[in-house]
């Protein structure tokens, strides 16, 4: 061919571009097209990956039409290929040889009939389908052999789906040959389904139904018309004037079908159509169906793929065919979907379980979050599938324990799905709940000895990206840690998959090591506040300021100077932590970051210190004074220095170098910056949001922290974590800078650029960061101080990794009988321990004293505040005073960082100390009646002759009694009717 037609080629492609693109097989085509240069086939292979078969056709197309360098003949290739891989149909329009427009429109009402009626198609014989396909043309021996080996893998419906796909490929004449293949393999209903027979009188009443209702919806199959020959001219607006369009049962919306309209028609050709229909299809790939392959043989296993994986999308899989089996054997189904983090409940929901499920099962979620106004139980009742926090259903199965109505059994469920299962241990919820599991399962073994019925559990499905090695030190170490991940979640296997394309992917890595200060005027005005703290609280530090152990050496202190109450000891304790904290951000981000946070906090202690309506007089001591005359005398030194650039961490400079390298090397850069406190992931955002140079290369950046209310920066609602994630998902922001909640479990887009800044935690932590950066071509980025000790602990973590994959490997491999011994060791061991601790807390409880052997105090200047008489209950988990003695020690300030609102009660402020302003709880309204909630770590216990501080109130063993809400409704109301006799007389 000429250059004049390989021109004219191009013209032809981009005039049928959008019908090519759905007649197109492009990963067999690829391998025959010599003319396209190898980088531009990769980029249509990963295409292929991500999106599917259309997507990667378009840009096939796309290709070849704007390219200026396909050698001379290519046009005459192209052709060869679409005709040796069975695309002869596209070969047609790439010779400008398209069929008539009647017949072309027959053949698009064909394939739009083979889609509606997929649903019953899939129920063919695919083996021998496939054979006579073959046999009459319709397919290619590879196509062929990709079918039968679907089939092997997903069964007979995954293969016929398939198979489907391939013939609407097909030229024109394909439908009738699709007809006499069913007959040859004496699919007679089908048959009669696809030409609109009636099978029996009943279905011809239907039919008769439907044309008389003009297009009444129905919930039997759809109605075709009643005949449909393979010749027939059945027009586009035939078939949708008499086809119930949906396939399930909806109206039909008479839409016209055009298939050069992009994206916006139901195709069978992909799955990743737009159309809600295409939608609902799951397709694993090989090595997800390997992994849940023993799942859908019923088997308690752990699936451990790496991020981005698609281990959801496995158990979504799994899910819809537990339930597909159940149903077909007249079994009831439940599958329960349990999540650590409030925002994966509605995340599961909405990307995953929902949006491929919801439209046949019912599926709800429910956290702490959703404020839905039926309980548990009954939500477990009407729907096929929930999600859930683990602490939810926690709280239902020891509700159902206490023999409590409200309360649910694991019987109820069938398939119990579990996600982020590593933390499946001691402590932990998953565990809570798993030894009820495992304590049943070793009661039905005694059960079953008895020659009585056992009682049902569910499946279970764990899912993890690293279940770690539990700080192993030797690889023996690391195997029992699998194993005993394995043993807690009753696993017959845990399986994984190492693939050689997913170890290409991993992120490059790299280490940046800042310099070490050479000068830090700065710090060593804060250690010179310190050492004079020091000396006036007589107090001598074991270790250097700025470091985690002078934190605990420190709050240690304050801890025992509460029970001894020595208030200069405490007070002073509480500044230094402060000071502790701002020396660590100076190292790590900007000195005027840590000034304002040291300045803030003196001045809300300075707040606390003045009473508002002027109901009285805080105290203020002298340890006090000399405390704020301290840092009032210091501060204009730590804002001189604060403004030399000069002296700022080398930590900054090195972050800086590598955000903008990312930046400017790349076309399109996305990260994320872990660090390890909120305050300096929104102080980190600022300072890139200040610099023009970020602007410069086009950095958008935004923070990500956590939702829960337990320090001094206010957590982010689920919405505005939501907002910055769709932000970042769409392209608004670029950068993100967060603390740990990022690193697991939530989704976030692909990032091509990690950083870890100056933090290392854990091997898990570690492996979840780095998963992060999905893209192609990602980087992975530790930053950190020469001589932090950061870099090694890193070191020490990727050694970990390997062990954790050696010791996965190891227990895949032992022998079945050892393995089940080794289980059964750790599950007996699980069961004891459980055993003693509940002997041990009944016995606790039983030890409980009655609450007039406890008074507290106020833990910083330990005025008397009540008896714990005084102390009542609510939903047993607030402990309020609502006696009027009690109203008279505290006052009440706006609570500045967070309004909480739930079902029966919100938090409307917080009250304090009238004498220092300690805060001591917040001001709780429960339906209606105002309850100061105390806070038990605000103060000193007083327990017989001891003292003792508490961080929970669960540790107290005493027995408070349940909130009288009508006798206190009753009180207020006869107080009102007296203030209102007052008024009268």
């Amino acid at each position: 061919m000429s250059c004049d037609q390989d021109a004219e080629t191009r013209h032809i492609l981009d005039c049928f571009r959008d019908r090519l693109k759905r007649l197109v097989q492009v990963e067999p085509l690829l391998d025959l097209l010599h003319f396209l240069e190898p980088d531009r086939k990769d980029r249509i292979k990963a295409k292929f990956r991500e999106e599917g078969n259309i997507s990667a056709a378009a840009l096939l197309l796309d290709e070849i039409i704007h390219s200026k360098n396909c050698e001379q003949g290519w046009s005459r290739e192209l052709i060869t290929a679409l005709e040796t891989v069975g695309c002869k149909h596209a070969a047609k329009y790439v010779l400008n040889s398209p069929p008539e427009p009647t017949e072309e429109a027959e053949n698009d009402s064909c394939v739009r009939l083979i889609d509606l009626l997929q649903l019953t198609l899939v129920n063919m014989k695919t083996a021998d389908m496939c054979a006579h396909c073959r046999a009459l043309g319709l397919l290619t021996l590879e196509d062929q052999e990709n079918i039968l080996k679907l089939t092997e893998n997903q069964g007979n419906i995954g293969g016929a789906r398939l198979l489907l796909k391939r013939l609407v490929k097909n030229e024109a004449g394909w439908f009738s040959k699709f007809l006499q293949a069913l007959e040859d393999t004496e699919h007679h209903e089908l048959v009669r389904e696809r030409r609109g027979e009636p099978c029996n009188e009943d279905e011809a009443m239907s039919v008769e139904t439907v044309e008389e209702g003009e297009q009444s919806c129905s919930e039997t199959m759809p109605v075709l018309p009643p005949v449909l020959s393979a010749n027939s001219s059945l027009l586009s607006e035939d078939l949708d004037s008499s086809v119930d369009s949906s396939g399930l049962g909806a109206c039909a919306d008479n839409e016209e079908v055009d298939m050069y309209k992009e994206g916006e028609e139901e195709d069978l050709t992909e799955d990743d159509d737009p159309s809600e229909e295409r939608k609902r299809d799951i397709v694993l790939r090989d090595y997800q169906m390997e992994v849940a392959r023993p799942a859908l043989e019923e088997k308690n296993i752990i699936i451990c793929l790496p991020t981005g994986s698609g281990k959801t999308r496995v158990a979504v899989y799994i899910t819809k065919e537990h339930l597909e089996r159940r149903k077909q054997m007249g079994q009831p189904g439940k599958v329960v979907v349990l999540v650590n983090k409030v925002p994966l409940v509605e995340q599961h929901y909405k990307a995953e379980f929902g949006r491929f499920l919801k439209h046949q099962y019912s599926v709800e979620r429910v956290s702490g979050a959703s404020q839905l106004k039926i309980s548990f139980p009954q939500i477990m009742e009407q729907n096929d599938i929930i999600i859930c926090t683990a602490q939810i259903l926690e709280n239902s199965l020891a509700k159902a324990k206490n023999g409590d109505e409200d309360g649910i059994k694991l019987s109820q469920f069938t398939l119990m799905v579990i996600d982020e299962c590593h933390h499946t241990k001691k402590g932990g919820v998953y565990n809570h709940i798993m030894i009820r599991y495992l304590k049943q399962k070793h009661q039905n073994q005694l059960l079953k000895k008895q020659e009585k019925s056992p009682v049902a559990l569910p499946q279970i499905l764990g899912l993890t990206a690293s279940p770690g090695v539990g700080g192993a030190m030797s690889q023996q170490r690391a195997e029992e840690h699998i194993l005993q991940i394995c043993a807690n979640l009753d696993a017959f296997t845990i399986k994984t998959k190492t693939f050689e394309e997913e170890e290409a992917k991993t992120p490059y890595k790299r280490i940046a090591r800042a310099e070490e200060r050479k000068e830090d005027p700065f710090g060593d005005v804060i250690k010179k506040i310190m050492d004079e703290i020091h000396e006036q609280a007589d107090l001598k530090p074991l270790c250097e300021p700025g470091t985690q152990n002078y934190e605990q050496w420190v709050v240690q202190k304050e801890q025992n100077a509460a029970k001894e109450e020595n208030q200069k000891v405490r007070v002073c304790a509480e500044h230094l932590r402060q000071y502790n904290e701002a020396l660590y951000q100076s190292n790590t981000i900007r000195m005027s970051d840590a000034f304002r946070f040291l300045n803030k906090y003196h001045n809300e202690e300075l707040k606390t210190k003045s009473s508002p309506d002027e109901e009285g007089t805080v105290t203020i001591t002298d340890t006090e004074r000399f405390l704020f005359t301290l840092f009032k005398d210091n501060k204009a030194k730590l804002q001189e220095l604060m403004g030399k650039p000069q002296y700022e961490n080398n930590n900054l400079a090195q972050l800086k170098t590598n955000i903008l390298k990312e930046f400017s090397t790349r076309e399109r850069a996305r990260g994320i910056i872990f660090t390890r406190t909120r305050l300096s992931a929104i102080a980190l955002c600022q300072w890139i949001q200040e610099n023009p140079k970020f602007d410069e290369v086009g950095v958008s950046a935004s923070y990500l922290i956590g939702g829960g209310d337990q320090s001094v920066v206010k957590p982010m609602t689920a919405a505005e974590q939501k907002d910055v994630l769709n932000k970042f998902r769409d392209g608004q922001i670029n950068l993100l800078i967060a603390t740990t909640v990022a690193e697991e479990g939530l989704d976030i887009a692909e990032c091509n650029f990690v950083i870890r800044y100056c933090l290392v935690t854990n091997e898990i932590a570690m492996i979840q960061a780095r998963g992060r950066g999905r893209a192609e071509d990602s980087s992975y980025t530790l930053v950190a101080e020469a001589g932090s000790g950061v870099a090694e602990r890193e070191s020490v973590n990727e050694y970990r990794e390997k062990m954790m994959s050696k010791a996965i490997a190891k227990v895949c491999k032992m022998n079945r009988a050892d393995y089940e011994k080794k289980i059964r060791e750790f599950q007996m061991q699980a069961i004891m321990e459980e055993k003693v601790k509940i002997k041990k807390k009944l016995q606790k409880g039983m030890m409980k004293e009655p609450p007039s052997k406890i008074s507290l105090s106020c833990r910083q200047c330990s005025v008397f505040v009540c008896s714990g008489e005084d102390i009542e209950k609510i939903e047993n988990m607030h402990h309020v005073n609502v006696t009027p003695q009690f109203s008279e020690l505290f006052i009440v300030r706006e609570n500045a960082s967070l309004q909480e609102r739930l079902l029966d009660y919100e938090t409307n402020g917080v009250i304090a100390c009238k004498n220092c302003g300690l805060q001591w709880g917040s001001m709780m309204l429960y339906k209606s009646i105002e309850c100061p909630c105390l806070h038990i770590k605000n103060f000193v216990v007083t327990y017989g002759s001891k003292k003792k501080t508490f961080s929970k109130w669960s540790e107290l063993p005493i027995k408070f009694p349940a909130f009288d809400y009508t006798q206190h409704a009753d009180l207020l109301v006869e107080d009102s009717g007296e203030e209102e006799d007052m008024e009268t007389d």
